[in-house]
């Protein structure tokens, strides 16, 4: 394979490499895709897909594939918290199952008037469907068992050796860009010399500090358990906190728990470890263990950078989170959706080559605000202590047990209610924006207004009580025009079209939305954020041309 070429080379397929291959394949570029694994991830990891992750789905055709998967249709997606699971429950987040989530989202209006809600499914699905989608694709190749070990990067290109994990066999290619996808040890990252930043050493009752994982069977857990089932599930307790995601519905789980001081993760012995979950649920279950590790929570941490000239990083090579409101894997497809495109646009000739500086641009304040997000919920419940005689069976310990449950379902609202952090992300200093720079609503976690300034996520819309506007958009770019009499856009479209842009037009006369949009031309870029937006398009070749990346200084440029 010495000496192939492809346009991208990725190395690491978990869900940000996986969905950059999705969104380059779709566009017609070639991909290599390395990981080191021999397969999809086998352990649950991440179990929490966002709406507007879900949105990228949809946008993708397999959001339905994706809500299919994992719990069954009917299975409360609440968070429930209890003192041990068998014992006392404390608090409950009430949330919809899939098929409700189904029924309900095209009645939903303000903060989450959205294509797609929530859904609760473990990783290792959504990692199968992500690479069988992308798999299909004629210009990707993705190669489990090989790790990138080199690259050298020059002006025109990058040389990527891979080595085969079990065996002797090299690989040498070449490639456009390389971009490292390869997890919080980034090889690519610590290749580059760029170093993370932010907070690695918080000490708390929970959430800080070692975490034993299990990922584990136990069916009898649904008969031993009084209470309704959740999916996930959080102990409180002066002895075994720990939380709990419900993988399948049937009796798999991914079960997480503090290493307490004087606990060597080391000596903990698989017996041991399931004594800890006996310990969370609060009665003896026999249950099997099918994969164990430790891993540390804590984390806020952001890299310095997203990139040197030809190679680019994403997802968790480029920011590590404490997996409270399980925002890391969400905030890593939103990477691979921005990267993607302006790879894409790049190599096409569409686009400029600077246009690649405003992922970083883009999508490094997004990650210091989500991370920063996450250490507060993780701070929330990790820094909550169990007051003494909360577990008791008198009338003190149940006044105790009122006063934790009242806390912690504040704390659950605020943890998963979160439609500000979900769709509230902004790009308002961003080089390919035509910014409007007016005052916006205070960026909260528990609220989202919708709003059309350039910068933004593009408001939602229901056409019908099946269609979203974001059904209607192309791929690529998307004029909007709205109202009864909207101007032609024929400057923006001549523009485009002269810059080989592939923009679909979208009409909508409804005043509803006319007024949402407040101009009755929008400019919405392949990523569903707005890039311009006005009652005239008369500075129509300016304002393509600033999209496009061609208006960025020279001194910004990378290797072209």
């Amino acid at each position: 394979m010495s000496g192939t070429v492809f346009d991208v080379a990725i190395s690491g397929a978990g869900p940000f490499g996986l969905m950059l291959a999705n969104e380059l394949g779709r566009r017609g570029i070639s991909v290599i895709v390395f990981d080191e694994k021999l397969s999809t991830a086998f352990n649950p990891q991440a179990n929490a897909t966002q709406a507007r992750t879900m949105e990228h789905y949809r946008r993708l055709g397999f959001a339905e594939e994706i809500r299919t998967l994992g719990l069954p249709d009917d299975f409360p997606t609440d968070v429930a918290y209890f003192t041990r699971y068998a014992r006392h429950e404390l608090a409950r987040f009430r949330l919809p199952s899939a098929r409700e989530a189904r029924e309900k989202v095209s009645s939903l209006s303000g903060s989450w008037s959205a294509a797609e809600l929530p859904h609760r499914v473990s990783q290792k699905y959504v990692e199968q469907v992500l690479h069988r989608h992308a798999e299909s694709l004629s210009g990707v190749s993705i190669n489990h068992g090989w790790r990138v070990s080199a690259f050298t990067a020059a002006r025109d290109g990058v040389s990527v050796t891979a080595d085969e994990v079990s065996g002797s066999a090299r690989r040498t290619l070449r490639a456009k860009y390389l971009v490292g996808g390869d997890g919080a040890r980034s090889f690519v990252r610590r290749q580059l010399g760029i170093s993370y930043d932010g907070d690695t050493g918080a000490v708390r009752d929970f959430f800080g500090g070692r975490m034993l994982a299990i990922y584990l069977r136990c069916p009898q857990f649904y008969e031993v358990v009084p209470f309704p089932p959740a999916w996930m599930n959080v102990t409180f307790n002066s002895q075994r906190r720990a939380f709990m995601a419900a993988v399948d519905g049937r009796g798999e789980f991914a079960f997480h728990t503090q290493i307490r001081e004087g606990e060597s993760e080391e000596a903990i012995t698989d017996e041991q470890a399931l004594e800890m979950f006996r310990t969370a649920v609060g009665c003896p279950v026999q249950a099997e263990i099918l994969s164990r590790g430790a891993w540390t929570a804590g984390y806020a941490l952001v890299a310095e950078s997203y990139s040197r000239g030809r190679v680019f990083l994403g997802g968790d090579a480029v920011h590590l989170f404490t997996p409270a409101g399980g925002l890391g894997y969400n905030t890593a497809i939103d990477d691979a959706v921005n990267l993607g495109w302006k790879l894409a646009a790049t190599i096409k000739g569409v686009a400029a080559p600077a246009i690649l500086n405003s992922y970083e641009i883009e999508r490094r304040p997004n990650a210091v605000r989500n991370t920063s997000f996450a250490k507060r919920f993780a701070e929330s419940i990790g820094l909550y202590t169990p007051k003494p005689g909360l577990e008791d069976e008198t009338t003190e310990g149940e006044a105790l047990r009122k006063e934790a449950g009242a806390y912690l379902a504040a704390h659950g609202k605020a943890e998963f209610n979160i439609p500000g952090i979900t769709f509230g992300a902004r790009y308002d200093d961003s080089p390919v924006i035509l910014s409007e720079q007016t005052p916006h609503t205070e960026d909260r976690p528990d609220m989202y207004t919708p709003a059309a300034a350039p910068g933004g996520r593009t408001p939602h819309f229901w056409i019908d009580t099946s269609t979203s506007l974001y059904d209607l958009f192309g791929f690529e770019w998307t004029l909007l025009r709205l109202g009864k009499t909207p101007p032609s856009g024929e400057g923006i479209i001549a523009a485009a079209a002269g810059a080989g842009m592939d923009l679909t037009i979208v009409d909508n006369e409804t005043a509803e939305l006319e007024n949402l949009y407040e101009q009755p031309l929008v400019l919405v870029r392949p990523d569903q954020v707005v890039a311009w937006r006005g009652a005239s398009d008369a500075d129509a070749q300016r304002t393509i041309e600033t999209v496009l990346g061609h208006r960025i200084s020279s001194l910004q440029k990378i290797a072209s």
